[in-house]
């Protein structure tokens, strides 16, 4: 096995990512990337009839979006001469076996296992056939399904990244089923292949996937190929304790068209599932050199949209007017960015701010004497000297003219300025309005 750490994402393009695949994928880059390593995007696209090129195109698409750029790509469906080489090796070491029975008659049998007590593992039974019966099979028309044997002499045992020291007794499983009969393949073996023939060091998943990590253990060691460390995730919940369906299908266009940012997802799920904070200041080479898969828990990670509406409005707070520029309305400049933004959780909500700015705004009605009292304003506002903080200026007249103070002082500007009880600071914002529209909506 390679000395460079070696991980991979590999997602099924039947459907785009979501939150749990996200997450899986950053944890596989921030892993590879502490250790110098690299990052390897895997397209497990064996199953033509569900797979679509739209989806491929989506998960790169949204890779690129959270910055996760792997360094080489593969495609299943371009390697199946690899696995048929790899296939006729398992069956010359008698590691495959033919197997016939349809899903009914595997059903029964374990009603039968189950209702005597035993676990429904699979019997072995087509160990028994002879070559005269393969024969008379495929005579008849019947194709068989390909198991793995497990060496039930050899107890499966590795030290899990996350869960730590994990023991499976092979003879309590199944022999997995690795090869449909149409020549299809399922997940099990064809992974295994890939993942020695990419290099791969470190496998990091889901929990779902350990038992099959177990089966796999022998895969590797069947194929005369060293093992690689394994790491399994507890799965997120949504912020109700639940495992979430909207987990699920929370997939990252959504949270595009919702205004979340890429660096904010990233702080987030960069650390669900530990006890560290989320820090959303923190770049992702800083998430990388502090990613320790021993900080990991095993109870399930919580996901919390409001934990991520926080983040994301931290992340924007701190965002350059350069990386936004293109997504700012037309005549929004930097000042204008930087005086907005504290107001900001996300960057579409800019717009809003910034008609404000452009006018026209509706200001409230105000009685007699605030209307005095703006009218004082507005010839106040007109004999300022406008290039230094006019704003302060403007205040400390009317506050010495008027000896009005705090609330009174400030609520009534603020409302005829910007039709707002509240928003950005008007120190910031008042020099964008500018004085002729300033001393218009004073007057």
């Amino acid at each position: 096995m390679s000395s460079t750490v070696t991980t991979r994402f590999a997602p099924s393009p039947t459907g785009t990512l979501h939150v749990g695949n996200i997450r899986t994928a950053l944890h596989n880059w921030l892993l590879a990337k502490k250790s110098g390593g690299r990052f390897l995007l895997r397209i497990d696209d064996t199953d033509g009839a569900r797979s679509r090129e739209e989806h491929v195109e989506a998960i790169r698409d949204d890779l690129a979006w959270l910055g996760l750029h792997p360094e080489r790509e593969e495609r299943q469906s371009a390697r199946f001469a690899i696995y048929e080489a790899a296939f006729e090796t398992l069956v010359a070491a008698g590691r495959l076996y033919r197997c016939y029975e349809t899903a009914q008659e595997l059903e029964l049998k374990r009603k039968v296992l189950l209702g005597r007590g035993l676990p429904p593992i699979y019997d072995r039974s087509a160990l028994t056939l002879s070559e005269t019966d393969h024969a008379a099979k495929a005579a008849a028309g019947e194709a068989p399904h390909w198991r793995f044997l497990l060496d039930h002499d050899a107890p499966i045992k590795w030290v899990d990244g996350i869960r730590g020291p994990q023991h499976f007794d092979p003879r309590q499983m199944s022999d997995p089923v690795v090869r449909r009969a149409d020549g299809s393949w399922l997940y099990m073996l064809p992974s295994v292949i890939d993942d020695i023939a990419m290099g791969v060091t470190d496998v990091l998943r889901g929990e779902d996937h350990v038992s099959n990590t177990a089966t796999q253990v022998q895969m590797f060691i069947a194929l005369g190929a060293p093992v690689p460390r394994f790491a399994h995730e507890a799965l997120l919940t949504g912020a109700e304790g639940k495992l979430s369906k909207r987990l699920g299908s929370l997939g990252v266009a959504e949270l595009r068209e919702s205004g979340i940012e890429p660096e904010a997802l990233i702080a987030l799920l960069a650390r669900l599932g530990t006890s560290d904070p989320v820090d959303a200041d923190l770049e992702a080479d800083a998430l990388a050199a502090s990613f320790d898969l021993g900080r990991f828990g095993r109870a399930p990670a919580r996901f919390d949209d409001a934990e991520l509406a926080r983040v994301n409005a931290a992340v924007i707070h701190r965002l350059p007017f350069a990386h936004v520029r293109v997504r700012l309305p037309e005549g929004m400049g930097e000042a204008a960015w930087e005086a907005i933004r504290p107001n900001l959780s996300k960057v579409a909500e800019a717009a809003d701010w910034w008609r404000v700015v452009t006018g026209p705004v509706a200001a409230p009605a105000f009685d007699a004497e605030t209307r005095a009292y703006l009218d004082q304003a507005a010839v106040a506002a007109a004999t300022l000297d406008w290039d230094i903080d006019p704003w302060s200026a403007l205040t400390a007249a009317l506050k010495d003219a008027t000896g009005r103070k705090g609330k009174a002082l400030f609520l009534p500007l603020r409302q005829a300025l910007t039709g707002m009880d509240h928003g950005p600071d008007m120190k910031a914002l008042l020099p964008l309005i500018g004085k002729d529209e300033a001393v218009r909506r004073l007057g």
